[in-house]
């Protein structure tokens, strides 16, 4: 198989995980395919070299993060926060069409790297130490994020205390 047909079907298999992770990053479904879009062709540049090594998907995670911490970087400098943010039309991740509205809110109301940790840690379900080496910080970093961005959600999302409490287990 050439390296240009085992890219098209990496990127085939790993659309849709990518394409969520996005979303929960961004908030955004159009910021989100952009992201996408941006990953995939960096990784389309250097796919020689990373379908050599036995975990491609490190590496596209460690692409994603660090082009969505760039555009957070660059937003903060550009954009205007707002107090209520408008109602999403997106897929329902949970089920629960309350509950994931809830949580896609809550998520856009913390900061950028609270939120990349929890998305990692949660959704993705990594462990701290793989959350760590794909955000480029120290475990310790990735534990304090995670109980400052648990602490802020049951401030600014008490309607998620529930769910925030299987977390905590």
């Amino acid at each position: 198989m050439s390296d240009a047909e085992s890219f098209h079907e990496y990127a085939r298999s790993r659309l849709p995980m990518l394409a969520r992770v996005a979303y929960l990053l961004t908030g955004d479904p159009f910021l989100a395919d952009d992201l996408v879009q941006l990953t995939l062709l960096r990784l389309a540049s250097r796919w020689e070299q990373v379908s050599a090594t036995r975990e491609p998907d490190a590496y596209v995670r460690r692409i994603l993060y660090t082009q969505h911490v760039s555009w957070w970087r660059r937003v903060r400098r550009e954009a205007l926060p707002v107090d209520v943010l408008p109602e999403r039309a997106a897929p329902d991740f949970s089920g629960d069409a309350v509950t994931a509205l809830a949580v896609r809110e809550a998520l856009a109301r913390l900061a950028p790297r609270q939120r990349a940790v929890l998305v990692l840690r949660y959704f993705e379900d990594l462990s701290e130490t793989e959350t760590a080496a794909v955000l480029g910080v120290a475990v310790g970093t990735v534990k304090s994020q995670t109980r400052d961005a648990l602490a802020r959600l049951r401030v600014i999302a008490p309607e998620l205390s529930g769910s925030l409490a299987e977390v905590n287990r």
